[in-house]
C-alpha cells in the first residue's frame, strides 16, 4: 500500500487523499453491520458497484474526499465526504470510520477536521448531515464538533426495522468551535 498523502493534521489524525490502493478497505468499512444499520441503508453495496463509482467520484469536484489517518501510525481509520453545492457554497457532510476504530473519539475529530477544510480552505458558507435519531453517538460527536440540530424528517428512517426520525444536523463557520488546525498549519 502507498503512503498517505497528509493534507490536513489535528491533534491525533489527520486528513489525507483517498488512495486507490485502500478501496477494498473502504468498501469492507462501508459494508461493515454496524455501517449499513447507521446509515439506513438495507443492503450491502457490490464490489463491482463501488469499485466502478470510486473513479466518477474522484474526477467529481463536487464530491470532495478525506482519508482520515491516524498520526502515530500512519494507519487508515476512516473516510470523510463533502458532497458539494457550488451553486450556493454549502456541502452534506459524511463519515464512516473502520469497526475497529469507533468508540474512540475519532468521529468528532475527524468531523471537526473536515469543517476546519470546509470553512477555511473551501470557504463554503455551511455544511449539514442527517443522522438516525437512534444514534446518540454520532449527534455527541457531531455536536462536539460544532454542528447543531435544526431539525427533523419525521420517520424518514429505519433503525433495527423500525421507522425513525432522521435529525438534520448543520454548521456555519462561526460554530467552528476550533482551534484551526489550518491557521496552525499556516502559522497563524
Amino acid at each position: 500500500m502507498s503512503d498517505p498523502h497528509i493534507l490536513l493534521a489535528g491533534e491525533s489524525l489527520a486528513l489525507g487523499m483517498p488512495r486507490q490502493d485502500m478501496l477494498p478497505e473502504y468498501h469492507k468499512w462501508e459494508n461493515d453491520l454496524g455501517t449499513v444499520i447507521g446509515y439506513g441503508n438495507q443492503w450491502a453495496q457490490a464490489w463491482e458497484v463501488r469499485a466502478a463509482g470510486y473513479e466518477r467520484q474522484r474526477a467529481n469536484e463536487r464530491y470532495q474526499q478525506f482519508e482520515v489517518v491516524r498520526l502515530k501510525d500512519k494507519a487508515a481509520v476512516g473516510m470523510t465526504v463533502l458532497q458539494v453545492n457550488t451553486y450556493v457554497r454549502t456541502a452534506e457532510f459524511v463519515i464512516v470510520l473502520a469497526p475497529e476504530e469507533r468508540g474512540k473519539g475519532h468521529a468528532a475529530e475527524a468531523t471537526r477536521l473536515t469543517l476546519d477544510w470546509a470553512f477555511h480552505v473551501a470557504h463554503l458558507r455551511m455544511v449539514w448531515l442527517k443522522v438516525l435519531e437512534p444514534n446518540r453517538a454520532g449527534i455527541a460527536a457531531y455536536e462536539k464538533a460544532g454542528f447543531r440540530e435544526v431539525g427533523h424528517l419525521r420517520q424518514s428512517g429505519y433503525w433495527l426495522g423500525k421507522p425513525v426520525d432522521e435529525i438534520l444536523m448543520d454548521a456555519l463557520p462561526e460554530d467552528f468551535p476550533g482551534p484551526s488546525a489550518v491557521t496552525a498549519a499556516l502559522g497563524g
